[in-house]
């Protein structure tokens, strides 16, 4: 069984930043938007990283922006007709990788996204071919971050874990995993035992979780013990050499007591 460690997420506020570091974390995991990749707020982020690496954290992973604009940072969003967007992501990947190789620290790349994902697959001929842009996309992104660079799961069909033959294809990739519990748990309508089986299938190429319950319905991002996820289940099927957060919705950003309260959870299953 993996003996939880204490992973919080923020952002490069100072105020969010203390309030986590007062614990002790093992892994930190920043939250960015758009302002974080203007030249003062790169600047801004670059510094924080520094901060936060300099109070012993051992671990740090900055999750790549989730919008631009009205949408949300599809990868299968084709730069022809989306041409602000694409770009967006583009230079905001490299900007990322550039300061993870500079730092020797981790980014995270969502593989999809769910909310106009049906949207931006009515530009394509077919979903196959709209999930073979989003491939052809991570693969230039892996080449491009090699060991600093992760993708993480969404509850689109894009890029989504719990359907073994999907995940089969993942795994031809060869690339470097995030796993979002609540995401999985969502995507297979609330069955834990497929959760759990693509946790097992998946966990040689997983190198970081978001350890996070849900109902299975729809996306929640509830504390750990309050949803219907199996966490004693889930305990003995994660790869140990990975990192993990709790991401958890906060009532205030600058209080992360739901991702504290989450950890003792996991600390008293494991006992």
């Amino acid at each position: 069984m993996m003996l939880p460690q204490l992973g919080l997420k923020g952002s490069r506020d100072i105020e969010q930043i203390n309030d986590r570091l007062q614990y002790h974390p093992t892994t930190y995991e920043f939250y960015t938007d758009t302002s974080d990749f203007t030249q003062d707020g790169y600047k801004k982020l670059f510094d924080a990283v520094q901060y936060v690496q300099s109070q012993g954290v051992e671990n740090i992973v900055i999750h790549h922006p989730m919008a631009y604009g009205q949408f949300h940072t599809e990868l299968i969003a084709p730069e022809n007709k989306f041409p602000q967007l694409y770009r967006f992501i583009e230079t905001s990947t490299e900007q990322l990788v550039r300061l993870s190789s500079d730092l020797n620290i981790q980014c995270l790349v969502h593989g999809s996204y769910a909310n106009e994902t049906q949207f931006f697959i009515h530009q394509y001929s077919s979903v196959e071919d709209a999930q073979k842009a989003c491939f052809n996309r991570l693969d230039r992104f892996k080449k491009m971050g090699g060991n600093h660079i992760m993708f993480e799961n969404s509850i689109s069909p894009i890029f989504s874990y719990g359907e073994p033959s999907l995940e089969d294809e993942i795994i031809d990739h060869h690339y470097r995993l995030a796993f979002d519990t609540s995401h999985c748990f969502i995507y297979v309508h609330g069955n834990n035992e497929k959760l759990i089986a693509s946790l097992n299938h998946l966990k040689p190429s997983i190198v970081h979780y978001h350890l996070v319950d849900s109902y299975g319905q729809q996306h929640d991002s509830l504390p750990l013990g309050t949803g219907k996820i199996d966490w004693s289940a889930v305990l003995l099927v994660l790869n140990q050499t990975a990192t993990s957060i709790y991401e958890i919705n906060l009532k205030n950003n600058d209080d992360c007591r739901e991702q504290l309260q989450s950890h003792h959870y996991l600390m008293n299953l494991a006992q």
